[in-house]
């Protein structure tokens, strides 16, 4: 799924009917690693990795790695939402919407110039 795609309803109402996916979500206010989230959220690390997963398949939270220079890069985590809405449409199916949170032109920038990097 590209980040483009909506997800799947059932995708996104599991996540957030998991208590432990909204305690991550709160806080993960900013870029956060696993290891930081299952502390700040009080949820064994473990379960944060399978977590996570659910939000990523969601597309509730947004990955990011983190490059360094002793060449142990890592993955961090932020909520990428500000409002999620279940919508029925014709009275013949339910979908979902997500409103992202705003970003100024110059966060656009780069996080398109991170991902052209990732195709180089």
């Amino acid at each position: 799924m590209s980040d483009d795609e909506s997800p799947e309803l059932g995708s996104v109402l599991s996540a957030l009917d998991d208590e432990d996916c909204r305690a991550i979500l709160l806080v993960a206010d900013e870029p956060r690693t696993t290891q930081e989230l299952a502390e700040r959220a009080d949820v064994p690390q473990s379960t944060t990795y399978r977590k996570v997963d659910l939000l990523r398949e969601a597309k509730l939270v947004k990955e990011r790695t983190e490059i360094r220079a002793d060449g142990k890069h890592t993955s961090t985590y932020r909520t990428d939402f500000a409002a999620v809405r279940v919508v029925l449409e014709g009275f013949e199916r339910f979908d979902v919407e997500i409103e992202r949170p705003d970003r100024p032109p110059e966060k656009q920038l780069a996080d398109l110039w991170r991902e052209v990097r990732k195709e180089t």
